[in-house]
Order: C-alpha cells, then sequence, then structure tokens
C-alpha cells in the first residue's frame, strides 16, 4: 500500500515540476549584449535604427565621426560603416523596412541647407544615388539645429518632410514633401496656417497611411500660462490649404496634447490633462475624437479624475494635486474604439531653481521650438549627451498610471507601475521604455539595487491585471542599461543601450 502511495507522489511532484518549469518556461528571455567598441564613448550620440534584413543596426556619432553599426542576431559585430558626409550635418533621420532602411539626412554648406534622401540595405550599402529633397538659403551664419523634420505613416509608405518659417505677421508657413518609400516626390505644397498670438505652438504631428498631415494647434496667453484654445488642423494629402476645427474647451485649461490616427476610420485621438482654471491642479482628462476628412470634431469630453483614483496617484490619500506631477507618455489606440494612455509622475530640484511644472512643459526643448527662423522638433528616440540637466541637480521619475478608456471616454479600468527612481545630473537610467507584445504591455525600467540598478519588467494584461516579472536571467553585472532610449524591434524583441565600464553598448532582449 506504501509503495502504491509513493508512485502516486512521486508522479504528483513530477507533474508540478513540469508544470512549475511550464510557467518559467513562459517567461523565459534571452538578453544578447554587444562589447564594448574603443570608439564608443558615453559621449557618443546613437540612434537605435532597428532590424533589417537579418542585422541589427545603429548609428553613432562620435564628435563628427558617424557611422553605422552592424550585428548579428545575437548582437556580435559584423561590420562599422562610416557615414561621410562632408559638411556641416544638421540632423539625420531613419526609417527602417523588412530588407531596407531610408536615411533623410541635411547639411549646411556655406549659405544653404540641404536635404537629402537615400536608401540603404542591411549592410548600410547605398541603393542606387541619394535624392535631393530640398534647399533652403539660409545665410551665411551656422545653424546650430536642424531645419527639416520627418513624420511617417504607420504602414511607412508615405513620408513627409516638412520645414515651417515664421514670418513677422505670425503666420507659419509650411513648406511640405510628401514622398513615398522609394522616395519619390507625391506632391509638394507651400501654405500659411495663422497664429493667433506669438506663444501659440503647434504639437502632435502625424501623418496617416494617405498622406494626410494631421496635428493640434494651442493657444496660449504668455510663456506661463495653460492654453486656453486648440484647434484639430489637417493638410489633405494633395491639398495646398489647412482645415482647422476648434476644440469646444469650455472656459477649461490644457496643456500637452498627445495624438494618435485611427487609418482605418480617418479619425484622430487627442488627449491632454485639463485644469478648470488658469493655476488650478490637473482636475481630469481631455479627450478629443477628430473626423479629419470631414473636418469635425464630433466627440470633446472632459473625464475628472475621481477620489479613488487620486488616491492611488498619490499611493495615499485623495488629494486635488494628485496628478500635478503627472506627465502624459503615450496614447495607444484599440481595436474596439477606445484607446489607453499611461502618464508618469515626474519632477526635478535643485537648491536654486524650484520645480515648476510649467516650466517643464513650455521651457526650451520641449513646445517651444521656435528658435531663430525655423521650427524643428526633434526625434524622441535620439540620445545625445549634449541635451543635458538645464541645470537641475536632482532628477525623480516614479509611479506609471495606466489607465484604460472606451470609445464614449469612460474608464475601463486603471492601474499603477509602482517605481521610486532618482539621480544627480543626469536622467539618462531613469523612466521607462513600454514595450507592446499584442498579449501584454511591458514597462521596463531600473529599479535601485546595490548602489547601481537593476532592470524589472512589469506587465500589464488587457483587462488590466498587472504582473510584476521575475528577475531577468543573464543581467551581466556591470552593465547599467538606458531604457528610455531603447527602441521594439519585432513583436517580441527589443535593443536597450547600456553603460559598461563608461563605454555605450547594445542588449537585445528577447521575450
Amino acid at each position: 500500500m506504501s509503495g502504491r502511495f509513493n508512485g502516486i507522489n512521486i508522479l504528483l511532484k513530477g507533474c508540478l515540476a513540469a508544470i512549475l518549469l511550464l510557467h518559467i518556461n513562459s517567461y523565459a528571455q534571452k538578453i544578447f549584449y554587444s562589447q564594448p567598441e574603443r570608439d564608443d564613448s558615453r559621449n557618443t550620440a546613437f540612434e537605435i535604427i532597428g532590424k533589417v534584413g537579418q542585422h541589427i543596426l545603429v548609428y553613432k556619432d562620435n564628435n563628427g565621426d558617424e557611422a553605422i553599426s552592424i550585428y548579428d542576431d545575437e548582437m556580435n559585430p559584423v561590420n562599422r560603416v562610416p557615414l561621410r558626409f562632408r559638411y556641416n550635418l544638421l540632423n539625420v533621420d531613419f526609417i527602417n523596412y523588412p530588407n531596407q532602411f531610408i536615411l533623410i539626412y541635411q547639411y549646411q554648406y556655406r549659405r544653404y541647407v540641404y536635404c537629402y534622401g537615400m536608401i540603404m540595405d542591411e549592410n548600410a550599402s547605398i541603393k542606387g544615388q541619394p535624392v535631393l529633397i530640398d534647399s533652403t538659403d539660409v545665410g551665411f551664419g551656422n545653424l546650430k539645429h536642424k531645419l527639416y523634420s520627418v513624420t511617417y505613416s504607420d504602414d511607412k509608405q508615405r513620408i513627409l518632410v516638412y520645414k515651417i518659417n515664421q514670418n513677422k505677421e505670425l503666420t507659419n508657413i509650411f513648406y511640405t514633401f510628401l514622398l513615398n518609400d522609394q522616395l519619390q516626390l507625391l506632391n509638394n505644397s507651400r501654405v500659411s496656417l495663422p497664429m493667433e498670438n506669438r506663444k501659440d505652438y503647434l504639437t502632435g504631428f502625424n501623418l496617416d497611411n494617405e498622406g494626410n498631415f494631421v496635428f493640434v494647434k494651442v493657444g496660449k496667453a504668455n510663456n506661463k500660462d495653460l492654453a486656453s484654445d486648440a484647434w484639430m488642423v489637417c493638410k489633405p494629402a494633395y491639398e495646398d490649404t489647412f482645415y482647422t476645427a476648434p476644440i469646444s474647451l469650455n472656459r477649461r485649461y490644457v496643456d500637452e496634447f498627445k495624438l494618435k490616427l485611427d487609418n482605418d476610420h480617418h479619425l484622430g485621438y487627442a488627449v491632454s490633462f485639463y485644469y478648470d482654471g488658469r493655476k488650478n491642479d490637473v482636475t481630469g482628462l481631455c479627450y478629443v475624437r477628430y473626423r479629419y476628412l470631414d473636418d469635425s470634431v464630433d466627440i470633446v469630453r472632459f473625464i475628472p479624475f475621481d477620489d479613488n483614483l487620486k488616491a492611488a496617484a498619490r499611493n495615499g490619500a485623495a488629494r486635488d494635486d494628485a496628478f500635478d506631477e503627472y506627465f502624459l507618455r503615450q496614447l495607444i489606440l484599440k481595436s474596439d474604439g477606445g484607446f489607453l494612455i499611461t502618464a508618469e509622475s515626474f519632477y526635478s530640484s535643485s537648491g536654486y531653481n524650484p520645480w515648476n511644472r510649467w516650466d517643464y512643459l513650455y521651457g526650451p526643448y520641449t513646445l517651444y521650438p521656435y528658435y531663430d527662423f525655423y521650427y524643428t522638433p526633434f526625434s524622441p528616440w535620439f540620445y545625445s549627451p549634449f541635451y543635458r540637466s538645464m541645470g537641475y541637480s536632482r532628477f525623480h521619475y516614479n509611479d506609471i498610471a495606466v489607465l484604460s478608456y472606451d470609445g464614449t471616454g469612460k474608464l475601463e479600468w486603471s492601474n499603477f507601475v509602482r517605481k521610486d527612481q532618482y539621480d544627480d545630473q543626469t536622467d539618462d537610467f531613469l523612466s521607462y521604455q513600454l514595450m507592446n507584445t499584442g498579449l501584454a504591455l511591458h514597462f521596463l525600467y531600473n529599479e535601485p539595487y546595490r548602489r547601481s540598478y537593476i532592470l524589472r519588467d512589469v506587465t500589464i494584461t488587457p483587462d488590466g491585471k498587472l504582473n510584476m516579472q521575475p528577475t531577468m536571467r543573464s543581467l551581466d553585472r556591470g552593465y547599467v542599461f538606458m531604457p528610455r532610449y531603447g527602441k521594439q524591434i519585432s513583436a517580441n524583441e527589443t535593443v536597450i543601450p547600456c553603460i559598461y565600464r563608461n563605454f555605450v553598448c547594445f542588449a537585445k532582449i528577447q521575450f
């Protein structure tokens, strides 16, 4: 009898071990690290291009010595291809495809700025000849920033290169160049957009799959004020006209808008925090839906944050200022017509410059890039050691709010990723990367650990369930991740830059 029970116990233990092994393997991930390269110090600027063919490509800039590093699927070096730009390079933009990528670059030579595009393969070899997109006479002074901006559609079949000139009458004059994925010109336009006030600004530039250009125009009285007016704006792909539709704020105020386009239904979704008064606390979320082909705003909802949500945001008692340190990070559209937002708690402190939400929103390098004569929004994925702390001495990046709404603006569920991050003089290792696998959202961030950091992975499922995943395997000592500069390169892979002994390296994480 006892032998029979022993057999059953052995069988049960074997089943339990198999179940545990299956659970572990269901989350098994692999991490591959690149080795430090001699020229890639911590002062190297870089941008992760992505996966092209069988290779992973990274653009690097070492004080004007530009190159593309090519890695295999396990981050072993394959080649380093120099990019020999002859003159004052102002900016580069990349658009990657399964078997090639597009490089759009601009440089100044004497009194002209030239913008070119070229197609390159997975080995960073040029296919055909570079294509001149446009040139601009800027005089003999040396520009310090880019002149042209680039946006592209979700399917990457339409690319828009544009520049904005603001004249003395506060009119923004757009020069747009619509291209296909072979850099063939489909349309170019010169079109004006009046600005009612010098402090008005534009944000949320998007391009749909047909080439329609959509963004938000926001009206402010002065630098420190919240916005009291807002408009949705659309330039149809083949028309030389801007269509504007006002957003009825009803004496409420807004700050930064996030905008996403639903290509299937020709809808624009825009969200912003809103305020009941000019200097009040964050009251809730403003949700706007824009039918851009009809030039009509059909939904404007002001969704207040209730006491339960405020208490969760503070991880304690509900307070009116619960969301004052939160900033919108991502807007994700759902297949059922709803949307999801993420917002991160962020503030900085120093002995001589007190923290102010409005300084952060409307200070340099954020929503006010009207330097010199042209408007120059910059890519959020480009790391440069020269964009530094604007005088702040300590940075704090804390909890992440994740809020899911249906198509009418009703809150379906909410959750919070709890973290407590701070660092002095730099925030390179703080904040997080969001990775969307379709089955869950992965929030990758550094957690302080023994005078350094350890990379954490928290997932949230489509129904709002939060899971703290086990500590990742293969987290080699000495590699410190910079998650905020990472890039998802496939449905289950991401590349994150690291610092190793003062060198820049890259790690591929495969889930």
